[in-house]
């Protein structure tokens, strides 16, 4: 993606994505043109370095995304974050032009299928436990007859991270603006507050 200096966060892209997990996962189709399936991630840190986290995720057997990803092992996830709208009389003078605020993550990333019912039970209890921990105890009660059809429906894969660009676009380089711009986004709705957060977090306002 176009990634200006000033909105480059590489140290919170781990955050981004735990914060917003539901990922865009894009690979080409057989005919070249790009195939999208929409899904849960769970990223696993890497001790020390971002770069060689894992990825975690699933799809259904039947979506056509499974032969792509066997026969084309790189893709590309797409994370985003809060974003809206920012009008421009956020700043002091009147010569400007709306812009959109917005967070987002960028990983390219290699494919590994996980086969077997093990492996795919494990994936599924990790998002359990990130998303409805109560979950897991009526999960782990399923019949057998339920369960294994369940995961006989899915492919189960990782993902060695490659690469990561991380875009975190708040108008950094207008700071006559900022004040105004928080404030007009913590009385917004929530998104719009959560992008005031961020604008806290990367020290833009007091």
């Amino acid at each position: 993606m176009y990634l200006p200096k000033q909105f480059n966060f590489p140290e919170h892209a781990r955050n981004i994505i735990q914060e917003n997990p539901f990922a865009s996962l894009i690979s080409n189709d057989d005919e070249g043109f790009p195939f999208v399936t929409h899904i849960p991630i769970k990223l696993i840190p890497h001790a020390s370095d971002p770069k060689q986290d894992t990825l975690l995720g699933h799809v259904a057997k039947g979506n056509p995304h499974t032969g792509f990803l066997r026969s084309r092992p790189s893709v590309l996830l797409t994370f985003m974050g809060p974003q809206a709208y920012m009008s421009p009389a956020v700043y002091p003078d009147l010569v400007r032009v709306p812009t959109w605020s917005y967070v987002a993550v960028h990983v390219k990333a290699e494919v590994r299928i996980l086969e077997g019912e093990e492996a795919k039970d494990a994936i599924l209890k990790q998002l359990i436990a990130d998303h409805e921990p109560p979950y897991a105890h009526q999960w782990r009660g399923l019949p057998e007859s339920y369960t294994q059809p369940m995961l006989n429906a899915i492919v189960a894969f990782e993902m060695k991270v490659q690469d990561i660009q991380t875009k975190v676009k708040l108008n950094q380089h207008r700071p006559e603006s900022h004040a105004a711009m928080h404030a007009a986004y913590e009385a917004g709705n929530e998104s719009e507050k959560a992008l005031a957060l961020w604008m806290r977090r990367l020290g833009m306002v007091a």
